[in-house]
């Protein structure tokens, strides 16, 4: 491995959330922070040595995306994911959940439905909620340790009028790397029904074999065609503070519409080291991706294996993508107020709490775990205490 992810590096007093802000989010800065999702890594050196280089020059007037941006997103999405985008396609946004919400106000009037499939990502409730929508939960269902999805129910909320779907794929917090028989049937339903789909891919690089991911839009034409797929070097790369995301629509119509509402807001282009970053990392990252998903594998090993033998009450569903850890701990007989309360004051650490993610989140917790292996093991050591009865 010729990168030391090992390494343990000093993030407080960089303006990072995650190590900075425990005060304004939890009341206490005397925790150890495994929650907001962005890993303790550099990035790529090549990345770092663009960006380094672009500083020299010393002029940052207005920039844009040029040819070779878009030519690297296709590149990347196509080696990857085997999915073949045009660059016509192709629009860039500071953040997925800026373009949640375009797509949720260009696709949708007030009042109409969105169904989205909890416990998922906090941001799809707020969009929704926030822009006036109606929310309509289909939720997943957990068996043996894996969750699922209740296509009978989606039907019927389809059925029921649903206007759009915001899908998480893979899914955050659960893990869950959809499989090619389950997206055909969220895309056959959506065809049927004629629902507008966005699918939040932001996870997408994060994936552990023998699973795989697939671009839900990459099915067919008619899936294509309703579709709003969100992709990023941001958790694959820990880029999120550039602020670079890019949207795939094929559909032309669909396209002008949320380029409308775009506009309305006057914002959406890239920052000038957003662009950079955004291009270097698709174009030499992969070899750092690779050395990169092995590690991360083997924090999670190291969590289930730990949780198995340390604190057998709690459990931990496996994940098959992403760098989050999902952990149940509903047989403790702790309430989320316990929890949270054990979590950092006895055990001084700081997760995301499972109702975050919805009323199916009660009783869980969320652990990150892009970090050294030296993190995780002193995570778990916390986690141990806290929930020690």
């Amino acid at each position: 491995m010729t990168n030391s992810f090992d390494q343990v590096l000093n993030r407080k007093n960089t303006q990072s959330v995650k190590w900075d802000f425990n005060k304004a989010v939890y009341g206490t800065d005397d925790v150890l922070p495994m929650w907001v999702a962005d890993m303790d890594f550099k990035p790529p050196q090549k990345v770092l040595d663009v960006l380094s280089e672009r500083i020299q020059h010393g002029i940052f007037g207005y920039t844009s995306p040029t040819t070779d941006t878009y030519k690297s997103v296709c590149r990347w999405l196509h080696k990857r994911h085997g999915f073949s985008v045009d660059a016509s396609s192709l629009i860039y946004s500071p953040g997925i959940v800026f373009a949640i919400s375009m797509a949720v106000q260009a696709f949708t009037n007030e009042g109409e439905q969105i169904v989205i499939q909890p416990p998922v990502y906090t941001p799809f409730f707020n969009m929704i909620q926030q822009n006036n929508r109606k929310l309509v939960e289909n939720p997943l269902i957990l068996e043996n340790g894996q969750y699922k999805m209740d296509f009978a129910d989606l039907e019927e909320k389809f059925a029921q009028g649903a206007k759009m779907m915001i899908l998480c794929s893979p899914h955050n917090p659960a893990g869950r790397v959809w499989t090619k028989q389950e997206l055909q049937k969220v895309a056959d339903l959506c065809v049927q029904y004629n629902v507008i789909l966005l699918s939040d891919e932001i996870h997408s690089d994060l994936v552990y074999k023998p699973n795989k991911h697939i671009p839900i839009a990459s099915l067919s034409e008619e899936t294509a065609n309703l579709t709003i797929t969100c992709v990023a070097p941001s958790k694959t790369f820990n880029l999120a503070g550039l602020q670079a995301s890019a949207i795939v629509i094929p559909n032309k119509s669909l396209r002008l519409k949320y380029q409308e509402t775009q506009r309305k807001q006057g914002a959406g282009g890239l920052n000038t080291f957003g662009i950079i970053a955004l291009q270097a990392a698709y174009n030499y990252g992969e070899e750092w991706l690779e050395e990169l998903l092995p590690y991360l594998k083997e924090n999670i090993n190291t969590v289930h294996e730990f949780i198995q033998k340390e604190i057998p009450d709690i459990e931990l569903i496996y994940p098959e993508g992403t760098y989050l850890a999902w952990i149940d701990c509903r047989r403790t007989g702790f309430s989320d107020e316990e929890l949270k309360e054990r979590l950092l004051h006895k055990g001084h650490l700081a997760l995301e709490p499972g109702p975050k993610y919805g009323t199916q989140g009660e009783g869980f917790v969320r652990m990150n775990l892009g970090c050294s292996k030296e993190t995780v093991l002193e995570g778990l050591k916390r986690l141990k205490i806290a929930l020690s009865k």
